[in-house]
């Protein structure tokens, strides 16, 4: 993170970035898609946000550290619980989201679709 000084704001603000899977860039080489964030009058860093199929990768793996295991490792309520916080999320509405899903528990596409039917049922 060449150019971007340490100051406060910044270390406040890089695990939600980090988290997000997005890039902390100096404010002046923020492009027009960037997010340019101010403190105190000033532009102080700007955010790269990933790509959403990017994103959900991140998420899969934060979810994966905080489980501690695989999310394949999963008995079958946990996986469902899974499934229930990345449709919150909106995992489902990115390219591929089911599928993505479906490979990271490892189950199939068809298990993800009665997770999520099991849901709205219930």
């Amino acid at each position: 993170m060449t150019g971007i000084g340490d100051e406060p704001f910044i270390t406040a603000v890089k695990p939600l970035v980090d988290a997000m899977g997005g890039e902390l860039v100096p404010p002046d080489e923020a492009g027009p898609d960037d997010v340019v964030l101010a403190w105190q009058g000033a532009d102080v860093v700007a955010v790269r946000l990933p790509q959403l199929a990017d994103s959900l990768d991140h998420i899969l793996a934060a979810m994966e550290r905080k489980k501690g295991k695989p999310l394949a490792d999963l008995d079958r309520k946990a996986k469902q619980e899974v499934v229930r916080i990345l449709e919150a999320r909106g995992a489902f509405s990115v390219r591929h989201g089911v599928e993505t899903v479906a490979s990271a528990l490892g189950v199939s596409r068809f298990t993800v679709y009665n997770y999520l039917n099991r849901e709205k049922e219930g």
